[in-house]
C-alpha cells in the first residue's frame, strides 16, 4: 500500500486563486452527489450453482516475496464432495474435503496467520498479477466464479465485499465496553493526566501512537519499566515528515532499558499511517487526539481532547488491538528497524498556555471502543443521522467538503439540528479551512439551515486546534484521533471512543463553547465575486492541478 504525503500542496502564486479553484472544487464535487460511492475492487465475482455456501473466500495473488512465493486461495466447502478448483491452466482436486480450505503451491512458507482455522492443501497453479479468473466446481458443474483485474501488491482479494484488503487487517466491529467512571480533560490544560496514568502502571503500560518525542513521557516509561511493569510501545515506521532525530534517541532510551519498542509500516503496509494516540495502564484506558510529544501530551501547543476510563473491559478491548497491531508482519523491532536510518532535526514546541478548564470525573452510562478502518467512520455518521438538537464538531480541517462526515452534518442542519463547525487557523491549513468554512456557510444562508462554521482564535489559551472530538444532542461525545478525511477513515489505522451520557458532553461541550466564542466567521460573499472571467481561470487550473486535503499531521511540531 502507498504511503501518502499529507503536505498541502501550496504552489500557485495567488491566494486568490487557490481559494477560487478550492470552492469550485467544493461545488462540482457536492452536486455529483451526497450519496455513498462504492469503489470497486477490479474483480467481478459471480455466484452460481446451488450450494450457496460454497464459496471462493479470499485470494492472494501478489505476496511481498521475490517469485511471488506464498500465494494461496481460500475456500469454503459446505460438505466432501467432488470439488475442483482452477485458474484455467491447472486444476486441483479437492475431493472429500469440507470446511475452510487453503490451496497453496508453498504450504511451508504462506505463513502470516493465513487460514489458521483451515486444512492447507498443496496445489500447484500460479495465481497471475496482471488478472486471472478462479473457478471452483463440483462434480464438474461452476458454483463460484471470481474474476479480478490488475492485483495490488501484499493485499488479499475478498470477493465477498469486493475489496482488495492488506494481510493482516480485518476490520473491527464497535466494542460497547459499558458503563464507566472517566477523568475527561483538555490539553493544553492538563497536560499532567498522561504522565500521572503511567505513573500510576504496577503491571502493565502499553502505548501507542502517530510519533514519540516526550522526554517526560520517556522518563515515566522508564521508571515503569524499572520498577517491574510490562512495558511496550509502538509508533509509526514514517510519519510523512520523518522521523525525528529526538524520536530516535528516546526510543533508543526505552529499547536499550528493555522496553519493547515496534514500528508499524514495513514491507506491505495494512495502514496507510498508524495514527491512534492511546495507552492501557493496568486495567485504565487512555485516549488522546494528541501525540506523544511537547506540542500534544506535553500541553506546549495544541487544542486537544483526551479522556481515561477506568472500568477495566475497555483496556483490555484496546490491549486486544494493541496485541493485533503490534504482532502483526509489517511491523519491526525499533532495534532493526533504526538501523541504517537518518534522522531529521525537528525543533520541539515550547508553549506555555494556563489551565482554563481543569480536568473533571464524570459517568458515562456506554463506552464504545470505535477504530478505523472499519467502523470509526460509519458509527459517527450514524449517530449524526440520528441527531435531534444539536451537533457540534471540532476538528483541525474537514478534508474535501462531500467526504461521507461532512454530508452526515449537512443533513442533520437540513432537517433542523443546528450544527456548528471549529476548525484551526494553523497557517498550513488556514487558506483550505477559510474556503470550506466560507462555502458552509453559504450552503447554510442558501438551505435555511442552522449551520454555522468558523475558524478559532485561540486568544493565547492554545495554538491550534488538533482536536478530532465531536458532540451530539446531550448524550454522546467522541474522543480520538480520527480526523474528517477519507484517509483518516479508510487507511489510517485510528481509535476512538464513544462516551454516552450527559456528564461527559458538558464537559466538553462548554471548552467548545469557549473556543467557540474566540473564533469569527469567514467572510464568504468575496468567494463568488469573482464572475465568469474567474471561472474560466479555475476551469483551467482544475484541469491541471488538484489540491491534497488529506491528513495535515505532516505539520505537527
Amino acid at each position: 500500500m502507498a504511503r501518502q504525503d499529507c503536505e498541502p500542496e501550496r504552489s500557485f502564486p495567488s491566494a486568490l486563486v487557490v481559494r477560487l479553484l478550492i470552492v469550485s472544487l467544493l461545488l462540482v464535487s457536492l452536486a455529483a452527489g451526497s450519496g455513498h460511492v462504492a469503489i470497486a475492487g477490479n474483480a467481478d465475482a459471480v455466484k452460481q450453482g446451488e450450494s450457496d455456501d460454497a464459496a471462493i473466500l479470499e485470494l492472494y495473488p501478489d505476496p511481498v516475496r521475490n517469485g511471488d512465493s506464498g500465494e494461496y486461495v481460500l475456500v469454503r466447502l459446505p460438505e466432501a464432495g467432488n470439488w475442483t478448483l482452477s485458474d484455467g491452466e491447472s486444476t486441483i482436486p479437492l475431493r472429500n474435503r469440507s470446511g475452510r480450505i487453503l490451496v497453496t503451491p508453498e504450504p511451508g512458507i504462506v505463513g502470516d496467520g493465513a487460514g489458521d482455522d483451515a486444512t492447507v492443501v498443496e496445489g500447484s497453479f500460479s495465481l497471475a498479477n496482471t488478472g486471472e479468473t478462479v473457478l471452483l466446481r463440483r462434480n464438474g458443474e461452476p458454483v463460484h466464479r471470481v474474476r479480478y483485474a490488475e492485483t495490488s501488491e501484499g493485499e488479499r482479494y475478498l470477493p465477498a465485499v469486493d475489496e482488495w484488503r492488506p494481510r493482516g487487517l480485518d476490520p473491527r466491529p464497535p466494542i460497547a465496553t459499558g458503563p464507566a467512571n472517566a477523568t475527561a480533560f483538555l490539553l493544553p490544560d492538563s497536560p499532567e493526566i498522561p504522565i500521572e496514568t503511567l505513573r500510576r502502571a504496577d503491571d502493565r503500560i502499553l502505548l501507542a501512537g502517530y510519533s514519540f518525542t516526550s522526554e517526560r513521557v520517556t522518563e515515566a516509561l522508564l521508571a515503569a519499566e524499572s520498577r517491574g511493569v510490562d512495558v511496550r510501545v509502538l509508533v509509526e515506521a514514517e510519519p510523512v515528515n520523518g522521523a525525528a532525530a529526538r524520536q530516535a534517541r528516546l526510543l533508543d532510551r526505552l529499547a536499550a532499558a528493555g522496553v519493547e519498542v515496534r514500528v508499524v509500516g514495513v514491507g506491505a503496509n495494512r495502514f496507510a499511517f498508524h495514527h491512534p494516540k492511546y495507552a492501557v495502564a493496568d486495567g485504565r484506558a487512555l485516549v488522546l487526539s494528541e501525540n506523544w510529544k511537547p506540542s500534544g501530551v506535553g500541553g506546549a501547543s495544541s487544542r486537544g481532547w483526551g479522556v481515561r476510563v477506568e472500568n477495566g473491559s475497555t483496556a483490555d478491548a484496546l490491549a486486544a488491538l494493541f496485541r493485533n497491531d503490534s504482532d502483526a508482519p509489517d511491523t519491526r523491532t525499533w532495534a532493526a528497524f533504526r538501523e541504517n536510518r537518518r534522522f531529521e532535526s525537528i525543533p520541539a514546541a515550547n508553549g506555555s498556555y494556563p489551565t482554563q478548564f481543569p480536568a473533571e470525573q464524570v459517568t458515562a452510562r456506554n463506552v464504545t471502543v470505535l477504530t478505523a478502518p472499519g467502523n470509526a467512520e460509519s458509527a459517527l455518521i450514524s449517530a449524526i443521522d440520528a441527531a435531534e438538537s444539536r451537533v457540534d464538531v471540532l476538528q483541525p480541517s474537514l478534508g474535501r467538503q462531500d467526504n461521507a462526515l461532512v454530508r452526515a452534518t449537512l443533513r442533520a442542519a437540513q432537517r433542523g439540528v443546528e450544527v456548528r463547525i471549529l476548525l484551526s487557523g494553523a497557517w498550513y491549513s488556514a487558506e483550505e479551512n477559510e474556503a470550506l468554512v466560507a462555502w458552509l456557510n453559504d450552503w447554510a444562508d442558501r438551505n435555511d439551515a442552522p449551520l454555522t462554521a468558523r475558524i478559532s482564535e485561540p486568544d493565547g489559551r492554545y495554538e491550534k486546534i488538533h482536536a478530532k472530538g465531536l458532540l451530539v444532542d446531550d448524550d454522546l461525545a467522541v474522543v480520538g484521533s480520527l480526523n474528517w478525511n477519507e484517509n483518516s477513515a479508510t487507511r489510517n489505522r485510528e481509535v476512538a471512543l464513544a462516551l454516552r451520557g450527559p456528564e461527559p458532553v458538558a464537559f466538553y461541550r462548554e471548552s467548545f463553547a469557549a473556543d467557540w466564542r474566540g473564533g469569527s466567521e469567514a467572510g464568504r460573499t468575496w468567494l463568488f465575486a469573482a464572475g465568469a472571467v474567474a471561472a474560466v481561470l479555475v476551469a483551467a487550473l482544475v484541469a491541471t492541478r488538484s489540491l491534497n486535503f488529506a491528513s495535515v499531521e505532516k505539520w505537527e511540531e
